[in-house]
């Protein structure tokens, strides 16, 4: 299907797949069993200029914006979502500092970024803060020209492996939600160390890590935004990534039925393929047409993104909760499909499988998903009375 995309986006579609085809696929099972990062799929997609699609052209990037990001992230993760994540995490953590940082800031960090020489994380979430991102307890107290930084943060992609983190605190925590700052933090700073690299059941070659901050000193230049703002940094952060989160799923989701169709035409049953059968066919239609439909709604969030409207919470979340949920059903499907050929490593549904499950859970559950969605149902209802 056409969906309009500029020669520039085409070409950033041809790029990713061949480098998913080319660099990912051969190493994609060993990276995903020994747990290592892709360092080496880092460096070709720098080389071909990926880091930079949705990164202004004065600050080293191609101009793209969100679109460009998702057809990349969509098309590595049709062969990887584990090692597709290099590429969109640092991406989350990056846009604070797009829709937030100073000239200052955006000068001096954002050109590494688009060349792929510096990667980003982005950590808000602890023990007790996921889906209640108000409930923080790391804090950044103000002394003098630095805020000291103390607290934990768990879960974090690409921790460890990140050079640059844009980092949510409290200020003041008297003021709930609303004492909650961003800051941005770069590795070496004294006071900032790593806890334990996550043992997980998919996205195993993304690198998954306890952040430590004791009495961790940051200039009061890097403060993200003005102090208080860290919870609007957040969600408006979300609003702008929830698409690449859907672009991820859809990849994961894309590459399985692309598995399960090849699949179904090369197993015979009962003397014939099994493709010739309905009920297979049947599975392999609903497949297609949730993959299609949740990258028509991706896209076009990602367009408005782009566009700059600003009110598009709702729809970001729609888009990531709408193509989560069409992942897990679909690579569940593909499992099924394969049958016990589908439940062995030596076959990729599995894996995809695995992946798809993070989708509906990192970046905001799919239960708060809904619960923006309905929120704004709610609001605009009662705007029209």
């Amino acid at each position: 299907m056409n969906y309009f995309l500029t020669e520039e986006q085409q070409f950033i579609r041809e790029i990713s797949a061949k480098i998913a085809k080319e660099k990912i696929l051969p190493v994609r099972a060993e990276l995903d069993e020994a747990q290592e990062f892709p360092w080496e799929i880092v460096k070709v997609l720098a080389d071909s200029n990926l880091f930079g699609v949705y990164i202004e052209e004065k600050y080293g990037g191609t101009g793209g914006g969100v679109l460009d990001l998702c057809i990349a992230v969509e098309e590595l993760s049709r062969v990887c979502g584990g090692i597709s994540l290099c590429l969109a995490a640092t991406a989350l953590g990056t846009f604070p500092l797009i829709l937030f940082g100073s000239e200052a800031q955006k000068q001096k960090y954002l050109p590494g970024i688009a060349e792929g020489k510096k990667i980003v994380a982005f950590a808000l979430t602890e023990s007790g803060a996921g889906s209640d991102a108000g409930a923080i307890q790391t804090t950044a107290r103000r002394e003098g020209d630095y805020y000291v930084i103390n607290g934990t943060k768990q879960w974090i992609t690409n921790g460890g492996e990140a050079s640059i983190y844009t980092v949510i605190a409290m200020t003041d925590k008297a003021r709930g939600s609303r004492g909650a700052s961003a800051f941005i933090v770069e590795k070496e700073t004294p006071g900032f160390t790593f806890g334990k690299k996550e043992n997980k059941m998919g996205i195993r070659a993304s690198a998954t890590r306890e952040l430590i901050f004791q009495d961790c000193r940051v200039p009061v230049e890097n403060l993200l935004g003005k102090e208080g703002q860290g919870f609007i940094v957040a969600m408006k952060t979300f609003d702008a990534s929830r698409p690449g989160v859907a672009a991820q799923a859809l990849g994961i989701a894309q590459g399985a039925l692309d598995e399960a169709v090849t699949y179904a035409r090369q197993r015979e049953q009962f003397g014939k393929p099994i493709i010739s059968f309905q009920g297979i066919q049947f599975m392999l239609a609903d497949m297609a047409t949730k993959v299609e439909a949740s990258r028509a709604l991706v896209y076009a969030v990602a367009r408005a993104v782009d566009r700059g409207e600003t009110k598009i919470a709702k729809e970001s979340a729609m888009a990531k909760l709408f193509a989560s949920d069409m992942a897990m059903q679909v690579t569940v499907d593909a499992v099924q499909i394969l049958g016990g050929y589908g439940y062995m490593k030596e076959y990729p549904v599995e894996k995809m499988m695995r992946d798809a499950k993070i989708t509906q859970i990192y970046e905001g559950t799919n239960q708060i998903q809904r619960t923006i969605i309905a929120s704004h149902l709610v609001k605009e209802q009662a705007g029209r009375k």
